[in-house]
């Protein structure tokens, strides 16, 4: 494979909505799916003569986000206008955070368990608290083009997450993005619902070419409308050949243009041109004039971080220590979340396998999740079951085959292992048993025999069909091994 002839060069702008039952700055309900201007009040609608009154609960979940991306949190912050006019934002501007934001300077860190590329710790800028605008609905149906604008979400509270751009690859964009995610799903501070826009990316591109004149770098391009970590992946890898392009036409540099916000066409998967982008000096910024600063003290942020609990990457350290499991084996548990990692952990202490009931989790359960579009809460069978069917394998009472048509019928019947097992007639096979059944296996096949003698293990394969045909109850595995083993001294 050649080298790719740039490097490209990602910062990422998240915005979260937090999980409050109330706005930012009112007490209208922030309820997904209400009725289209049904959720608004003088306050979050700017009428004259409102005061906005800062929600105490989003301030809390934006420091509790802050404490775990390792941010620093000052002791004062204020708020602050963000003048510009779009038709769903009626107050004309947005209260936000401008130079002294509630958090800044922290880091998250990046693995890959395929180790398709290497770890890496992608500094995070800031973290602050805003309110969100409007929605905008363009109806161009038989040429109508008519908009309407629904003001159910004016005043959301948002955390806007703006990392550095440390990023290299769309592959590592989406490691991060998905860690941030997670990390946001354990702490409980949002739904993280992309489909409802609940979190929201915005993606900065641009490439680093080395010339004879020296390094130079692509004028910065800002990707807006992904709802998916999928689409933010496809957006970038096109954005960055688009942008070799045009410099390789027109060798145009950063600083040579205004930076340029484009829109991703998921359908045809094309970014396209949308406008050029502001600089801050074009937003007015100044001191929101009707909220007071808010002041946190050292032993708040000291009691913050104190009640954070685990983190995913704790998470993930620790079953690999505690259960010994590969790093795949526990990224992929704990992606799932904290209840499928209550599940696993249960499974693994009542079985006393952790190898083997992680197998069952990846395989089996998350399998059946998926299929019937189940929550690990509404899995109809119970770790406690489970269990026993995982101890009947790892005690070779049942071959994986066998176990997993006991698992369907687990599935189906409700039935416990034993009382499945019971009705198939499946029982462990004595080693008396299964030595005679070998030896006559053997004898009877003096060709498999004299191939296990030169070592072509792979014969036995044959005997085992045969073997499984007398007694299906036993254990392919190790009949196999016995097999070995006896030709040997034959």
């Amino acid at each position: 494979m050649s080298e790719s002839p740039y490097e490209i060069v990602i910062g990422l702008e998240v915005h979260v909505q937090l999980a409050t039952q109330t706005k930012l700055f009112c007490r209208c309900s922030t309820q997904y799916g209400a009725p289209p201007n049904t959720q608004t009040c003088p306050v979050c609608l700017a009428m004259p003569g409102s005061l906005p009154v800062m929600n105490r609960t989003a301030f809390q979940l934006g420091m509790k986000t802050a404490c775990a991306l390792n941010l620093q949190i000052p002791n004062f912050t204020k708020w602050d206008r963000k003048n510009y006019y779009y038709p769903d934002l009626p107050k004309g501007y947005q209260i936000s955070q401008y130079d002294l934001p509630m958090s800044q300077d922290g880091f998250l860190l990046i693995t890959d368990p395929k180790q398709q590329f290497e770890p890496r710790k992608v500094r995070i800028i800031r973290a602050h608290l805003e309110e969100d605008a409007g929605k905008s609905m363009h109806d161009e149906a038989a040429g109508k083009a008519d908009s309407r604008i629904d003001l159910n979400r004016t005043g959301t509270p948002l955390l806007e997450i703006v990392s550095e751009p440390d990023m290299r690859s769309p592959l590592e964009a989406k490691a991060y993005l998905t860690e941030l995610k997670l990390i946001l799903e354990y702490l409980g501070v949002s739904d993280c619902n992309m489909q409802e826009g609940s979190l929201r990316v915005d993606a900065n591109v641009n490439l680093h070419l080395q010339t004879p004149e020296g390094k130079v770098a692509t004028p910065i391009v800002e990707i807006k409308n992904m709802n998916s970590f999928r689409a933010v992946e496809r957006a970038i890898a096109y954005e960055a050949q688009r942008q070799y392009e045009i410099w390789l036409e027109t060798k145009q540099k950063i600083g040579d243009v205004p930076k340029q916000t484009r829109g991703w066409d998921d359908q045809a998967q094309i970014t396209r041109g949308q406008r050029h982008k502001e600089e801050s000096s074009d937003y007015r910024y100044f001191p929101e004039p009707d909220l007071a600063p808010v002041t946190t003290t050292d032993e708040e942020i000291a009691a913050v971080k104190a009640q954070l609990g685990e983190l995913p990457r704790q998470i993930r350290d620790r079953l690999e220590e505690q259960y010994k499991i590969p790093a795949y084996d526990a990224d992929v548990i704990v992606n799932q979340g904290q209840t499928t990692v209550n599940y696993y952990e249960t499974l693994a202490k009542l079985s006393g396998d952790g190898k083997l009931a992680s197998n069952w989790v990846q395989q089996e359960v998350l399998r059946v999740l998926k299929e019937r579009s189940l929550e690990i809460d509404a899995f109809p069978i119970s770790t406690e079951r489970l269990a026993e069917l995982v101890k009947a394998v790892a005690g070779k009472e049942i071959d994986g085959t066998r176990a997993k048509d006991v698992f369907a019928e687990m599935l189906d019947s409700g039935k416990s292992a034993s009382e499945v097992m019971k009705e198939m007639g499946i029982e462990k096979v004595d080693d008396s048993e299964l030595e005679n059944l070998c030896r006559e296996l053997l004898e009877a096949n003096p060709k498999v025999l004299a191939d296990l003698k030169e070592g072509t293990h792979k014969a036995v394969g044959a005997l085992i069909g045969q073997a499984k045909k007398k007694n299906p109850n036993i254990d392919p595995g190790t009949f196999r091994q016995m097999c070995i083993d006896m030709s040997a001294k034959m």
